[in-house]
């Protein structure tokens, strides 16, 4: 009698989605959250990539605001759009005109794992 249990035991399909869902749901859940970090990730540098544009261009354009160092970081701080780290914004006047560069380390938390990624953007404006 015990041997027939076992064997209608092994025919039963009654919990296969239930281990399908047990060996496919992390991988999924783990494939959205790097998405999701991965597009805040060229959110954030397409933002400092602006924002360092717009500080050169005001720097070399707009005299009367962006006069000296300070008032062109502060310029080009109002113009970062990305997450809430804050960048490092430099200014400096080089053979290429006005440049300003920022730098930023962006960290993705994927659970098991943190990732500090640094990410950097300059911009020279004659």
């Amino acid at each position: 009698m015990l041997t027939r249990n076992i064997s209608i035991a092994w025919r039963s399909e009654s919990g296969t989605s239930a281990v399908e869902y047990a060996l496919v749901a992390p991988v999924f859940i783990s494939l959205i959250v790097s998405t999701f970090y991965f597009c805040m990730g060229l959110y954030m540098i397409g933002s400092l990539h602006y924002a360092v544009e717009e500080g050169a261009r005001c720097a070399s354009v707009k005299t009367l605001v962006c006069s000296d160092p300070s008032s062109t970081i502060a310029y080009t701080q109002t113009h970062y759009y990305g997450p809430a780290t804050t960048p490092t914004f430099t200014y400096a006047n080089l053979a290429c005109g006005n440049a300003v560069s920022a730098s930023v380390n962006f960290v993705a938390n994927l659970g098991l794992k943190t990732v500090t990624i640094p990410l950097s953007a300059s911009a020279c404006f004659p």
